[in-house]
């Protein structure tokens, strides 16, 4: 798949961003979550913050995420 330059979301745009303390100084492995716009939540990559957001979830959607994964669900080892 070719890449394109990264852009704006048209969604989420540039704020309203937010990346958890634990991922430390250097950005690591890390997502960022937005929560600015009403009954949408955005997930994209800490590296490439003016790229594009990798998931777009409704509210109820990410709700369901974050218990399956504070439960273990996508655990590795």
């Amino acid at each position: 798949m070719p890449h394109s330059e990264p852009t704006e979301s048209t969604v989420f745009g540039r704020t309203g961003w937010r990346t958890a303390s634990a991922c430390g100084p250097n950005g690591g492995n890390c997502v960022e979550v937005n929560l600015a716009v009403p009954g949408r939540v955005g997930v994209r990559d800490s590296k490439r913050m003016t790229g594009d957001v990798l998931l777009n979830f409704d509210r109820s959607s990410w709700g369901r995420f974050l218990k399956q994964a504070r439960a273990g669900t996508f655990d590795l080892g």
